[in-house]
């Protein structure tokens, strides 16, 4: 599915990689300006084409079917099911690029006239880079402005959402995270100055949109699930949706990721134990930065390394803990999680929020497991804050829903259905 490589992606979870606005492609190129866009087809369906890998396109529905888009000859393209190598059947044909008339399968569509404005504006200490698409006309319309997860890909190149949310008559403002794309500063970690930077990016949204702006809000996938909500406490808005994201810190994240991996392998209650165990010494490795406790992990390792269950510990950082050398982890993991808060407790935040909100989550996600966090959330229910949960329960992270290749690793084919209109209905009450 998506490459979480400690090295490369940095984010370990919460540290969540790709998270999602657009896809669990690991390295995007930008499509052609002209290809890009959102096309209303002649047979009233809508169809998103956007950036997908290197060299390709990726085209979505507003319901979650989705497929890579490979050149052929000429203007035509061809279709790949979600990520997978096995061809879907469709067939793109660009008719005219530049008037954004195509042809998908045997059906005739054009490019709507979305309305998009960039922006450099001023984040907390830095220049961010970001863009506000509106739908044709000037009707007054809700804005929701989409947070990033740990991702280091440009936002504003890259979520599709903007395109998605705005074909649905929805206003939608994409930034770079700083650190990321065009925006200027360090790539942080750091829930508050990255909720500071979602104010700030709310208050450009609102001064772009001018007097089409109506109801306001965040959309936080992932890592934007702390940031999100945070955001709104500092400074109320009209709503807030998390998509995949937690209401327990990144440290019992990957407990609870662990305790998952052990549950899908079929082991009993004396692994989750054994598990448990490998976990917490990962834990108090991180909790020193990375000075203390290896001793304790490697007697670990020495004791259950060669036990059925230990090669299915995933977790989300612990498996690069067990995977990686002492003196390459003390070296080097300390800047990759600089500025990470490992045991941030999201409860207090949620506790004293009271802008309605919608959590999407996935009931087979690996990285973010949904459990505990259901169970918080039904408890700030039953105390009358105005949460609204939906489980997914085939998607993985991202809300992808998969097949398990030859290798026994999971593939993303599309999202689930429904995923886009929760979040539409949501928005617009």
């Amino acid at each position: 599915m998506r490459s979480r490589l400690f090295a490369t992606i940095i984010a370990l979870s919460a540290f969540h990689a790709v998270a999602s606005q657009g896809s669990p492609d690991a390295t995007r190129s930008l499509a052609p300006a002209c290809h890009t866009g959102s096309y209303r087809m002649a047979d009233g369906s809508m169809l998103d084409i956007g950036p997908g890998a290197p060299g390709a396109l990726r085209w979505r529905r507003p319901d979650g079917q989705t497929g890579a888009l490979m050149p052929q000859r000429g203007d035509l393209w061809v279709s790949t099911l979600g990520w997978t190598d096995r061809p879907d059947g469709h067939r793109l044909t660009v008719m005219d690029c530049d008037r954004g008339e195509i042809r998908f399968d045997d059906v005739e569509g054009h490019r709507q006239s979305l309305v998009q404005m960039d922006t450099r504006f001023q984040g907390s200490g830095v220049m961010l880079n970001g863009r506000l698409t509106l739908p044709p006309g000037e009707a007054r319309v809700p804005i929701v402005v989409l947070i990033h997860g740990a991702e280091r890909s440009s936002a504003v190149d890259t979520y599709s959402l903007q395109r998605e949310l705005a074909s649905q008559g929805i206003g939608v403002f994409a930034y770079d995270k700083r650190g990321t794309g065009r925006s200027e500063g360090r790539y942080t970690q750091n829930y508050l100055i990255l909720a500071t930077d979602a104010i700030r990016a709310m208050h450009e949204a609102r001064r772009l949109a001018g007097k089409r702006a109506g109801r306001i809000g965040y959309q936080g996938g992932s890592q934007g699930g702390w940031v999100a909500p945070l955001a709104a406490k500092i400074e109320p808005v009209d709503f807030v949706i998390v998509s995949f994201g937690l209401a327990v810190s990144p440290i019992e994240e990957d407990r609870e990721a662990i305790a998952f991996d052990m549950t899908r392998a079929g082991f009993d209650a004396d692994v989750q134990r054994k598990a448990g165990e490998v976990a917490e010494a990962t834990a108090a490795i991180i909790d020193s930065n990375f000075t203390e406790g290896f001793d304790r992990l490697d007697a670990l390792k020495a004791k259950y390394g060669k036990e059925p269950w230990f090669r299915f510990v995933r977790g989300n950082f612990t498996s690069h803990l067990l995977s990686t050398p002492e003196a390459v982890a003390r070296r080097d993991f300390p800047a990759l999680l600089e500025g990470v808060p490992a045991n941030y407790d999201p409860i207090p935040v949620l506790s004293n929020l009271d802008v309605p909100q919608l959590w999407i989550l996935g009931g087979q996600d690996r990285d973010a497991p949904p459990f505990e966090t259901l169970r918080r959330l039904e408890e700030l229910k039953r105390t009358g804050h105005p949460i609204t949960t939906a489980v997914f329960p085939q998607a993985d992270h991202g809300m992808y829903e998969f097949e398990i290749d030859k290798k026994g690793e999971r593939v993303s084919t599309r999202q689930p259905k429904g995923y886009l209109q929760m979040m539409v209905n949501f928005i617009k009450q």
